[in-house]
């Protein structure tokens, strides 16, 4: 049962409204609809709360809808059940927040939206590659403006640390490819030529491309993360307060790293595949010395310089494409992952243009 006090009398042609009490949600649930039809065709209304100890939201609504008849009111005396009225009727009075708008599938809108966007960032990575290039010519004729000690940390965490994994994947592949020409080709007696099947798969496609892949896995991620990281607590920020240029001291020491460790990862995959493939032939019965006699007369110094080329071409790609992602990271809790993954997907997407654009050009070199 409810604890307050209600009355409704007319005086005078007038109608009183009274409670007293604490009016709460219990209470003003269990009077509403009293109250209200007390009130409905009552053509002047006197609100009195002047006695009402205590008012939560519940009780305050009630009184509110009441007073929305044109009632002549008697505020609470209590400072806190006049607080609670007021900021009740403040947060009515508040402007309401604005409907979403619903979706209109409009194409044309659409489609110069999403060009306009491209457009955009299509100027954003045409800037940045600029600024990393200028800043790299400042360089060169001012070596000691590169930091060094940074360059050498990133050579051996995207070079050193990635040669047991370029190896283990490099005999695997070695191997696979290895047993899976040898199927076919025992059908003609031709298993002599593995090696140069082998050899120059490896080294003009293979080795580069699954040594760019490791790449882009692990470094071109890590740049993304670190960067986007730095750019989250603000760092990035601190250093142009400081003066100091983040191109000269972040980005190139890195796309410089990954530029040369690329040849370097390449060569260990095509001298760990090469490894792996001797070892097949020699459990089909060919020695050492057919397998290099093989290598050495279908292999060209011209196959190994256009992988390395390749290579050098794809570490510089990933660590482009790797510091752009870390240092355009946003400022949410889900920028640096955003980050690390658009530098994953973007780096091998790069990879796969790059040695599209390189086929074409050997092709046409006859090389």
């Amino acid at each position: 049962m409810p604890t307050d006090t209600f009355s409704a009398e007319t005086r005078g042609g007038r109608l009183h409204l009274r409670f007293a009490g604490p009016l709460d949600r219990a209470a003003a649930a269990a009077r509403w609809d009293e109250a209200h039809r007390a009130a409905k065709g009552a053509p002047d209304v006197t609100l009195d709360a002047g006695e009402v100890t205590s008012l939560d939201a519940g009780g305050a609504a009630l009184l509110v809808s009441l007073a929305g008849h044109e009632a002549a009111w008697v505020e609470p005396q209590d400072p806190a059940a006049k607080g609670t009225l007021e900021r009740f009727r403040k947060g009515l009075s508040a402007a309401r927040p604005a409907m979403p708008h619903h979706y209109r599938f409009r194409p044309v809108s659409a489609l110069g939206a999403y060009t306009l966007d491209r457009y955009r960032k299509f100027l954003e990575r045409a800037g940045f590659m600029g600024d990393t290039i200028l800043t790299a010519l400042g360089i060169l004729p001012r070596p000691w403006r590169l930091r060094w000690a940074e360059l050498l940390r990133h050579l051996d965490e995207a070079g050193t640390q990635a040669f047991p994994l370029c190896m283990l994947l490099g005999t695997l592949i070695g191997l696979i490819l290895a047993f899976q020409s040898s199927v076919p080709m025992r059908q003609f007696g031709a298993e002599i030529f593995i090696p140069q099947l082998v050899g120059i798969s490896l080294t003009r496609e293979l080795g580069p491309l699954l040594a760019g892949v490791i790449l882009a896995g692990r470094t071109g991620s890590a740049y993304a993360a670190e960067l986007g990281t730095m750019r989250v607590n603000e760092e990035v920020d601190a250093l142009k307060t400081m003066g100091l240029d983040p191109m000269a001291w972040l980005v190139v020491p890195r796309i410089l790293a990954s530029t040369l460790v690329m040849p370097a990862l390449s060569m260990v995959m095509n001298v760990t595949g090469l490894i792996g493939m001797a070892i097949v032939m020699a459990t089909l019965g060919f020695p050492p010395i057919a397998v290099l006699n093989q290598l050495e007369q279908w292999l060209s110094i011209g196959d190994l310089a256009g992988g390395l080329a390749k290579s050098a071409a794809f570490g510089l790609a990933i660590g482009y494409v790797g510091c752009r992602s870390g240092l355009s990271a946003g400022r949410g809790p889900r920028a640096v992952g955003d980050a690390a993954t658009g530098a994953v997907v973007g780096g091998i997407v790069a990879l796969v243009l790059l040695d599209g654009l390189f086929a074409i050009l050997f092709f046409r070199l006859g090389w």
